[in-house]
């Protein structure tokens, strides 16, 4: 797939508040008219412009002439047997996308409920072309708009299961620093307190190590985690597996890493995505170790999802012997729990299947 990376006329979602002000008083509506619809775009989520009943009715007729009210739509959900909620969706050109709700629960008590985090995509594929990602073997068709990732973490709230997101992750489909603007901008309209009101700090994106992006983020005063994807120690081995670190090397990644993390006073976490004889060996975690000491970061290790990549997971007595050497380097590490496995959850998968299903049929 190729594209320009232009997305389609923008939906109502795509408006920040001050763009909305703008708009419609230069429909001679009041001010107060635009915190009303994007009220009921952002907090109340109207699925049809009928909904917004606090409008007058021309005004509704003349926003519906301008404006789609939803951006996206569902053509297949997915729960896993841990709860794990896939949703491929479809932009208004047809563009799939993935989106994945992962409900955890907050603590021991079971009285504290469980917390929901919606991982969300920026992209409609991706350009990076890593070797052991579903998503970078499909190519990149384009950037999607701050409406179409905003309204991914609305399907979280699903008729029948009300609830508030407490996190998200920008670690769906694409490289969320190639699309920077609707992803700062999509940050920044979850923020707002007249709609969804979303703290920054519960926002994580992740990157592969865009350099320039990530020394415009720590500038941007979100205070956002960021979370590298690295996933091997040394250039060699990451320039085999992520074919942008022949650009961005890894020294020029950590430091900008560290740069956003001084910058931010937030610690940056580090992704490495376990691969069986690959980047598991102790060698790799003493490399490791000694890459990332002193620096303000955490490390996930992350179970690897099967994909048709060729790549097969580590063993799990090798991620744990793995995260012990990390750990008794002194560098805090996690093993990430592997959820949705029987639902296809690496990013990708549900798309490629999709399309596999869809020339079938055809």
């Amino acid at each position: 797939m190729a594209g320009d990376g232009a997305a389609p006329s923008p939906a109502i979602a795509d408006r920040s508040l001050a763009e909305l002000t703008a708009e419609l008083e230069a429909l001679g509506a009041p001010a107060y008219r635009a915190r009303q619809v994007f009220h009921g775009v952002h907090a109340r989520h109207a699925r049809a412009w009928h909904e917004m009943t606090d409008l007058p009715s021309a005004l509704r007729q003349v926003l519906e002439a301008r404006h789609r009210l939803v951006a996206l739509r569902e053509l297949e959900a997915h729960r896993s047997s841990d709860g794990t909620l896939k949703l491929l969706l479809a932009t208004l050109d047809g563009q799939a996308i993935e989106t994945v709700h992962i409900p955890a629960r907050s603590g021991p008590d079971p009285r504290r409920g469980e917390r929901l985090t919606v991982c969300v995509s920026s992209q409609a594929g991706c350009a990076l072309a890593c070797r052991f990602c579903a998503t970078g073997q499909m190519g990149f068709a384009r950037n999607l708009s701050p409406g179409e990732i905003v309204e991914q973490i609305y399907r979280a709230e699903r008729p029948g299961e009300p609830r508030q997101v407490d996190n998200v992750v920008f670690m769906g489909m694409g490289e969320p620093m190639a699309n920077y603007d609707a992803v700062v901008g999509a940050i920044r309209i979850l923020a707002d307190p007249a709609g969804y009101g979303l703290s920054p700090r519960r926002v994580t994106v992740s990157t592969s190590g865009l350099v320039p992006q990530m020394d415009r983020l720590a500038q941007e005063g979100l205070a956002v985690r960021l979370a590298v994807s690295l996933h091997a120690p040394t250039d060699e081995l990451r320039s085999r597996l992520m074919p942008i670190n022949r650009r961005y090397p890894i020294a020029s990644v950590v430091a900008a890493a560290q740069r956003y993390a001084d910058a931010s006073s937030r610690r940056v976490s580090y992704e490495y995505v376990m691969l069986g004889g690959v980047n598991d060996a102790d060698e790799h975690a003493e490399r490791l170790g000694r890459l990332l000491a002193g620096r303000d970061a955490h490390v996930n290790l992350i179970p690897y999802n099967q994909t048709s990549s060729g790549y097969e997971a580590s063993r799990s007595d090798r991620i744990h012997a793995f995260a012990e050497r990390l750990t008794a380097g002194g560098i805090p590490c996690t093993i990430r729990a592997s959820r949705g496995q029987d639902i296809a959850a690496a990013c990708g998968q549900l798309k490629a299947e999709n399309q596999r299903v869809a020339s079938v049929r055809h």
